[in-house]
């Protein structure tokens, strides 16, 4: 049984801030790593995937829907996002593959936390929006049917990282590695006989400054300096999440 997991969680495809995580102290003497979803949708999804799948049984894989997106696009069916539809091109077979295979959910046993259910945006959907002010009856909707015995659920989705109580069990998201809002760095989260919220600093212009060189995504340059720079406060992505949260 685990007693100290690693969540990173929407790394989207930037290698310089998963590098940045994967060298913390707690993170490299971690028992586990689980991965939330959105793994490879960004600039850099080849390399990514490749330093992950390194690190072999070290890594619990979740999908996300960037992820699912990524595989319908190689097939033919082109995401809406132009940055995903060039990933879903630069990815080797096997790779999508991999990320064809990646299960909706999974569920640890955590020391101190008991049950824990892994997922991307929520249990039966992997792009539902709940936020950390939803109200209780949506939180309830979207639990519908989980086992009683699940007394923390961790997803992520949304880019901004939060704890709450819902209802007797502890929702965790631990924010994004390549996509940030809210403040730029790498956020993620240390589960064990707690639950801590991180954020990795990084030299974020010499991590810009790499994307825009070592990918060949035609807008590397532009697309870091936005989503690597943090430009969108966890108050402008909230707003912009709401209306999706059926409130």
């Amino acid at each position: 049984m685990p007693s100290r997991v690693a969540v990173l969680s929407d790394i989207h495809g930037v290698l310089p801030a998963l590098e940045a995580v994967l060298a913390e102290p707690d993170v490299v003497a971690a028992d586990l790593i689980v991965l939330t979803g959105d793994i490879a949708a960004g600039p850099q999804p080849v390399e990514v995937l490749d330093l992950l799948a390194g690190l072999g049984d070290r890594i619990c894989w979740v999908g996300g829907n960037a992820d699912r997106e990524l595989v319908e696009a190689r097939a033919g069916r082109p995401a809406s996002i132009e940055v995903s539809n060039w990933a879903a091109g630069q990815l080797r077979e096997d790779q999508v593959a991999r990320l064809a295979a990646l299960p909706m959910t999974v569920t640890l046993e955590i020391d101190g936390l008991g049950p824990t259910l892994f997922c991307h945006a929520t249990p039966r959907d992997d792009e539902e929006i709940v936020l950390v002010d939803s109200r209780m009856a949506r939180w309830s909707e979207v639990f519908a049917g989980l086992p009683p015995e699940i007394g923390t659920v961790v997803c992520g989705h949304t880019h901004m990282p939060f704890t709450r109580l819902v209802d007797r069990r502890l929702v965790v998201n631990p924010g994004s590695i390549g996509m940030p809002y809210g403040g730029a760095g790498a956020w993620w989260a240390m589960l064990g006989q707690g639950v801590q919220l991180r954020r990795t600093a990084f030299d974020v212009d010499a991590a810009c400054a790499r994307v825009a060189a070592e990918s060949a995504f035609p807008d590397a340059a532009a697309w870091a300096d936005e989503y690597v720079r943090s430009q969108y406060s966890d108050a402008e992505a909230l707003a912009v999440f709401a209306p999706r949260d059926g409130r």
